[in-house]
């Protein structure tokens, strides 16, 4: 079942924590981040790298710039994925 993450080649995890009480407890600016992001990220996730920049003295603005770039990497990593399987398919 795939519920809203539409046609992707990334690998799906089960989560056995309350991701909305995580949610909750992140700090505003990347809540916000996250309700704009391409990819449906866990709190868990989001949460590590976003204390990981924070951890190297990063600002908010810088962190969430860590987050992007990290999405973007990801996404490529799929557009590759998904390129492959329809060149495969001609």
């Amino acid at each position: 079942m795939t519920r809203n993450l539409g046609a992707t080649s990334l690998r799906r995890k089960n989560r056995n924590a309350d991701p909305m009480r995580r949610y909750d407890a992140l700090p505003v600016p990347l809540r916000r981040w996250l309700a704009q992001a391409c990819l449906p990220w866990s709190p868990a996730s989001a949460s590590r790298l976003w204390n990981r920049a924070c951890a190297k003295g990063l600002n908010a603005e810088d962190a969430l710039a860590a987050l992007s770039k990290a999405e973007k990497r990801t996404l490529a990593r799929d557009r590759h994925a998904i390129s492959d399987r329809i060149i495969s398919k001609t």
